[in-house]
């Protein structure tokens, strides 16, 4: 450690630390544009220029290490002339946008500009004027307004891992652009736009729609993917115009995925807003007492089954399976995708590493998942620890470019690949575990773990990654078929005489049996709505108070942002009334007294934003049922942008996906 004095005050860094640093840790400002806290050090703004004792001139904080008895001076006659000096040369060619640019309110150069900045300028002569540039449709450039900061440079080649920006051009002749005029192939790529520390880079979807101080923000939990990042929510006169990421180190840092920023304008149409009933063989208007009244009269003396959604929060399901209890009914089930996961106890199906922890790992071997796509976040923590040299990744199953080399493997050949590893990692999509097969993928896979080392007191080493936001708080509560319940497939095939999906979107509607009662309740009107004989409209995960569990098992909270349009409403509210009318009247009445149930019943969702315990004390595996087959693993997601009813609504993901699926063409010798 050194120390160093900050304008008078004593403080202790570690060595190597940048000045900048130091001056952070004595409580001291300083201003930058270049830097930033997740990227390599740029040193070409020099708007963070301090006074060291016996330099000859100020030094840039950000690029300057620190030495043992330094004295540092922030806020000095020198340091001053040379800040408004180093703006006065960035406002020479910034155009005088601030009334009409999307970053007002929101602006660094704007507020360092006051802060910092002279009040006059000694230069007349005329901008300069840049071509704007394509990178996108999420991406709206004004090139105008760089200041060749070069942090989009530096996010997109080290963060995103698609080193596709950069710098063109000398001095006034310079800028930043895609070399070659394409979209940005990164599914990170938003984040460009909280890192500009201008105008340069802007949402285009959001583009002229609300300043800043106009929205109501409220802050919530993405369940478009397992990562759980939090996000917070801009409203506007009950509508959701943008959703932006918060900083949560242990799971998302500061990092979103282009999925759970953008689609958001899905979330407006498609929209159930009342109840329907099928009446004649045609679904026609219904009021809430004729909807549940109809599921009274359909129900009794029926067998009963409910399949959950895979976004929804864990409330709904927990007062969901309460109702299938009175019933009865021990046919439940949350695996659409027919995953053969095991529930009998919590870390044989979650992410026990921790997203954190990968930066602890030194061998990975991924099986049948493409994390590039399933979840963009985690995948940039990978290529993060593989940045540090200190990390070699293996692949069971289809290749794809995960933006850091990998090898592929047979799974027979990944304990060879973990040999030697201090801390091996194994991660294990739901893909791997959705063919026959699967009970006996998941005990090879935890036996490679076990093998290789990874299973101890001191590091877990076997994860499975999920896909979206509810998949693990139903597995939490035991939302599986229990005694002689049936599982997915069998009540689809006629197990059952009644189905009430939870917003179960995950399957094709065409597998149901023919005479199958079937209670839709969910929020947009899909293939599945549409073969329902009871519609029950519900709510978004931006318009409920919620609570869901992330891939490691964090239990988080999504909050209310706007209220449900129409006539539709809260789920577990849904499901206390249903139960009324059905005569089995749920034991709780509030939000609150069904959360206390709740974790009484599951005491895991008593511990809010808890990571996974560290290690493993008890590594007997899984027990398999079966043999490995001989066929190939599927990857779940091969699109992206449209992987859900609220993305498969959104205008915004449509054009990703018709910008980013596109064949490409045919050279002529094929």
């Amino acid at each position: 450690m050194a120390k160093v004095t900050v304008d008078g005050i004593e403080v202790e860094v570690p060595n190597g630390a940048s000045v900048l640093q130091a001056c952070e840790a004595a409580g001291k400002e300083v201003p930058r544009f270049c830097y930033h806290e997740r990227l390599s050090v740029a040193g070409n703004c020099r708007m963070c220029l301090v006074e060291v004792e016996k330099a000859p001139k100020p030094v840039a904080s950000c690029a300057y290490p620190v030495m043992d008895g330094m004295k540092v001076f922030t806020d000095t006659p020198v340091v001053r002339n040379a800040r408004r000096g180093v703006m006065e040369f960035l406002l020479i060619n910034h155009p005088l946008d601030c009334p009409i640019c999307d970053q007002g309110g929101e602006c660094d150069l704007q507020d360092q500009a006051m802060a910092y900045g002279r009040d006059l300028s000694r230069y007349d002569e005329g901008k300069r004027a840049v071509k704007d540039k394509y990178v996108g449709p999420l991406i709206k450039t004004v090139m105008n307004r760089c200041i060749h900061c070069t942090r989009c440079v530096r996010f997109a080649a080290e963060v995103a891992g698609v080193p596709e920006m950069g710098a063109t051009g000398r001095g006034e002749g310079m800028e930043i652009g895609t070399y070659v005029e394409k979209a940005l192939s990164s599914e990170l790529s938003g984040n460009l736009i909280d890192i500009c520390p201008v105008g340069a880079l802007t949402s285009r979807p959001y583009a002229f729609v609300s300043r800043p101080w106009e929205l109501r923000k409220t802050d919530s939990v993405d369940v478009l993917d397992a990562v759980g990042a939090a996000i917070r929510v801009d409203v506007r006169g009950g509508e959701v115009l943008r959703i932006m990421p918060r900083v949560h180190d242990d799971v998302n840092e500061e990092w979103l995925g282009d999925r759970g920023r953008f689609s958001f304008d899905g979330l407006k149409r498609n929209r159930l807003d009342r109840p329907w009933v099928r009446r004649d063989g045609k679904l026609q208007p219904a009021s809430w007492a004729e909807a549940l009244g109809a599921i009274a009269r359909a129900l009794p003396g029926k067998r009963v089954g409910a399949i959950a959604g895979d976004t929804m929060d864990a409330e709904a399901m927990f007062a969901l399976k309460g109702l299938m209890a009175a019933l009865g009914s021990t046919n439940l089930d949350c695996r659409q995708d027919g995953a053969k996961l095991n529930a009998s106890r919590p870390d044989y199906y979650l992410f026990n590493t921790g997203i954190a922890g990968i930066e602890q790992a030194d061998a990975i071997v991924i099986i049948g998942s493409n994390p590039r796509v399933e979840a963009p976040v985690l995948n940039a923590r990978i290529r993060k620890r593989w940045m540090t040299g200190a990390l070699r990744v293996g692949v069971v199953g289809p290749m794809a470019d995960l933006t850091y080399p990998t090898q592929a493997l047979a799974l027979r050949e990944a304990g060879a690949f973990l040999e030697g590893a201090k801390n091996p990692m194994v991660i294990l999509g739901r893909g791997a575990l959705a063919g026959e097969d699967g009970a006996a993928v998941l005990a090879a896979a935890w036996d490679l773990a076990k093998q290789a080392g990874g299973l101890r007191e001191d590091w877990h080493g076997f994860n499975v990654l999920h896909q979206f936001g509810g998949q693990v708080a139903a597995l939490d509560l035991g939302f599986l078929p229990g005694e002689g319940g049936q599982d997915l497939a069998g009540m689809l095939s006629g197990g059952v005489d009644a189905l009430w999906l939870l917003g179960a979107d995950g399957f094709d509607a065409s597998r149901i049996a023919p005479g199958t009662f079937v209670i839709y309740q969910g929020h947009h009107g899909e293939a599945v709505a549409a073969r329902a004989d009871v519609i029950l409209p519900g709510a978004a995960y931006t318009e409920k108070d919620g609570t869901y569990v992330n891939t490691e098992g964090r239990v988080q909270r999504g909050r209310m942002a706007v209220t449900p349009p129409g006539e539709a409403r809260e789920d577990w509210k849904i499901i206390r009334a249903a139960s009324q009318m059905l005569g089995v009247t749920l034991p709780y009445d509030s939000l609150e007294a069904l959360r206390a149930e709740m974790a009484a019943a599951h005491p895991v969702f008593a511990r809010l934003d808890q990571g996974p315990l560290p290690g493993c004390t008890d590594d007997a595996g899984p027990v398999a049922t079966g043999a490995l087959g001989m066929a190939p693993f599927q990857l779940p997601i091969q699109n992206y942008w449209q992987v859900d009813p609220i993305t498969r609504a959104s205008p915004t993901m449509a054009e990703c996906a018709a910008t980013y699926l596109q064949p490409k063409p045919l050279l002529a010798a094929e």
